[in-house]
């Protein structure tokens, strides 16, 4: 068979582009080298439960333009839940339970009024957010030219400002960065904000709090991962005639300097265009031979450093939340979740996350599952009364990469390789390793190949990419 464009890797980024391509008419091939889809935002069967188990709890934001793009282009975008605005319950560790909640107010004026509302914090504390609010006015002249612009007064620094050094700037009061800021840069980031570059945070936060109030919307995914995105987008490519394969490792087909094609598994498939959505630790591994035009870009993929996600799930014998979501400033877990609350079932499973999780990730299963359920039942009254009955620790080592200030480039999409485009959270979207900056590298790889033809022309002049 042959395929206009081969996709490797079934992932976020892959299927982004896979669909958009499809939609666009090119004839597309999907290959994957595990026996199942998803990559690092999949589910797996619990043997003990039967239970279908998140190889990691994600959450998605309004601001997630793209992603629920791809949702709605599947036909899957019922298949998450949307908060209506932002509502985050916060448990501290001296065990006091506040909520912040933004007001049905304008976009910044909500974050503004949410956080002066917030009775877990002195009225000094609280205040100290319009340090930042008040640099959030319109540029010069008075008119927004985008949400980047509305920011750019109050986050514009140093390039190798980290995280904290800009909350410092910015005379943010210890509590608010210990209770809103940093859970937030960590959730946003996997990395200490002592390690992580302000500058991705800043996007982060143009994204959340840009011109629609909607963008701060929690949206959290109803089923397991898996089935939220990758299965719905295998069958409708199936549906639509195009091909995912499992089981499929792949090696990129080289001649001279451009793309021929793929090998797997002895058989060449040719194509013109191949898009790698491997992670950095991976794209080495997609060749024979290391092709020199890309051993720069090669070498600083070697070079990025990985960091964990660690993810503990418990079960209990009775209901032990009232929440969907709480979080747990301060402990080696950061956020809860409420299995029960947000896939259904009558069982009592929390998902319990640790994001930048170096300190713990070496940590025995047994050893993990009993720091979070020591959280737990420091931060929930009815957990310590409830019979915990399973516990479950899901290590992913290299969930995502160091965006440090010293952190080696990430790449652009095209590569000085004829023919072959990059795309996956590690490409050069300007956003941090999420769901979102995988789709938009993924709509970006397409949208590569199919802004040079019209819709009719794509499958018949592909070749020419």
């Amino acid at each position: 068979m042959s395929a206009d464009v081969i996709v490797i890797g079934g992932g976020v980024a892959g299927f982004s582009a896979a669909t958009a391509l499809a939609d666009a008419g090119a004839r597309v091939l999907v290959l994957e080298a595990r026996p199942g889809l998803g990559g690092r935002a999949t589910a797996f069967t619990d043997p003990e439960t039967g239970e279908r188990v998140d190889n990691g709890q994600h959450i998605l934001m309004g601001c997630y333009t793209d992603t629920l793009r791809l949702l709605e282009r599947i036909g899957a975008s019922d298949r998450v839940r949307w908060q209506a605005g932002l509502a985050l319950t916060m448990i501290d560790q001296r065990g006091h339970q506040s909520v912040l909640k933004l007001p049905p107010m304008p976009s910044r004026l909500h974050l503004l009024g949410g956080v002066l509302a917030w009775d877990a914090l002195s009225w000094t504390e609280r205040l100290s957010i319009l340090r930042i609010g008040a640099e959030l006015g319109p540029p010069k002249g008075g008119h927004h030219s985008g949400t980047a612009a509305m920011w750019r007064p109050a986050l514009a620094g140093p390039s190798r400002e980290t995280v904290r050094e800009w909350l410092t700037r910015h005379g943010q009061a210890p509590r608010l960065c210990e209770l809103f800021w940093e859970p937030l840069a960590l959730a946003a980031l996997n990395q200490s904000i002592d390690q992580a570059a302000a500058s991705y945070f800043v996007t982060v936060l143009t994204q959340m709090f840009g011109p629609d109030p909607a963008a701060a919307s929690l949206v959290i995914p109803a089923v397991p991962l898996d089935e939220l995105y990758a299965e719905p987008a295998r069958a409708w490519l199936e549906h639509r005639g195009h091909e995912v394969r499992v089981n499929a490792q792949a090696k990129v087909a080289i001649a001279g300097e451009r793309v021929t094609g793929v090998h797997v598994r002895g058989e060449h498939i040719p194509a013109p265009v191949v898009i790698s959505t491997v992670p950095w630790h991976g794209l080495a591994g997609l060749f024979e031979t290391l092709p020199p035009a890309l051993a720069a870009t090669i070498a600083n993929a070697s070079a990025t450093a990985s960091l964990p996600i660690v993810t503990v799930n418990l079960w209990f014998d009775r209901p032990v939340m009232h929440e969907a979501l709480v979080g747990l400033p301060g402990r080696a877990f950061q956020w809860v979740f409420d299995r029960r609350a947000i896939v259904g079932g009558s069982g009592s499973h929390l998902s319990l996350i640790s994001s930048g999780a170096d300190a713990i990730v070496s940590m025995t299963n047994e050893a993990l599952v009993g720091t979070a359920l020591g959280d737990v039942r420091a931060a929930l009254p009815a957990a310590r009364t409830a019979t915990f009955r399973k516990g479950l620790a899901v290590r992913e080592k290299r969930s995502t990469f160091s965006i440090a200030p010293d952190a080696p480039p990430r790449p652009q999409t095209e590569t000085a390789i004829g023919g072959l485009l990059l795309a996956g959270d590690w490409v050069d979207t300007g956003l941090p390793a999420t769901i979102e900056s995988a789709a938009v590298s993924g709509h970006r790889a397409a949208n590569l190949i199919t802004t040079k033809f019209t819709k009719t022309e794509t499958t018949k002049h592909a070749k020419h990419y």
